[in-house]
């Protein structure tokens, strides 16, 4: 019994519509590779499509309207950026403001330390 024998045996063990449609996915997968290779080379078995993808997002990338757009996002997100470090700021100087006022009430800092850190918040 050679391996033919084996690999016939597994076969007929299947339903034919199962075998079909595995002969199905063999032949299109087939004429993938086909396409692929013709086009792309060996290139094509070491990244597949993807290689004419990022060619084609690079090529979009490098034109005058795409990089306009592109700073437009940019400087919109560089906007964003600005306003939630103001926003956390303003949270983390209102925290240290009260705990300024609870470090007084227990008599760990005095009040002129406590103007003179009010003062270096105020200047933040």
């Amino acid at each position: 019994m050679n391996g033919w024998d084996v690999l016939s045996n597994i076969i007929n063990g299947f339903p034919p519509v199962a075998i079909t449609l595995l002969l199905v996915a063999v032949i299109v997968a087939a004429i993938i590779f086909i396409v692929g290779f013709t086009k792309h080379g060996v290139d094509f078995i070491k990244h597949g499509f993807r290689e004419n993808l990022l060619s084609e997002l690079m090529a979009k990338l490098a034109t005058k309207e795409d990089m306009s757009s592109l700073k437009g996002d940019m400087s919109s997100l560089k906007i964003e950026l600005d306003t939630i470090k103001d926003n956390h700021f303003g949270h983390l100087k209102n925290y240290l403001g009260v705990l300024n006022g609870v470090l007084l009430d227990k008599k760990i800092i005095d009040n002129e330390t406590k103007a003179r850190m009010d003062n270096e918040l105020r200047g933040m």
